[in-house]
């Protein structure tokens, strides 16, 4: 089976390494970027499975990164982190394509439990394109 590869986006530089590790040691492939802009130019040089996108960034924030992530990787599954009780960035980033978000602070278990239903979201978003496209 192919390693999930996963992009973690967060300006918490400490947050974002701890989590790397903790995922990292559960088998994930992840690259952690710090701002909006970095996780664009990341997207556009490598595929990835999962997105985990912090929505509170300084410069380009969570809802502008996702919209590019989009446009760029229309399959990729996006799960946001939204902290400072603010429920309505989460599904305002779900009504714009993300699969689902988190509150920070988040446990390693809930948020790999969030990255393996992502995942098997776009798996089979992945098949059921490869279908459409063969019935052509």
């Amino acid at each position: 089976m192919k390693i999930p590869r996963i992009l973690l986006v967060d300006d918490e530089v400490a947050f974002a390494n701890n989590i790397l590790k903790l995922l990292s040691k559960r088998g994930y492939d992840v690259i952690a970027v710090n701002d909006g802009a970095s996780a664009i130019r990341t997207i556009g040089e490598k595929e990835f499975d999962v997105v985990i996108l912090d929505m509170k960034m300084p410069g380009m924030d969570g809802i502008a990164t996702l919209k590019e992530i989009k446009k760029k990787e229309p399959l990729a599954e996006v799960v946001i982190l939204t902290g400072h009780g603010s429920v309505e960035s989460g599904i305002e980033g779900m009504q714009l394509g993300a699969f689902d978000f988190v509150m920070k602070p988040v446990s390693i278990d809930d948020l790999h439990e969030k990255v393996c239903q992502a995942y098997q979201r776009k798996l089979i978003e992945e098949e059921r394109v490869k279908q459409q496209e063969s019935g052509r």
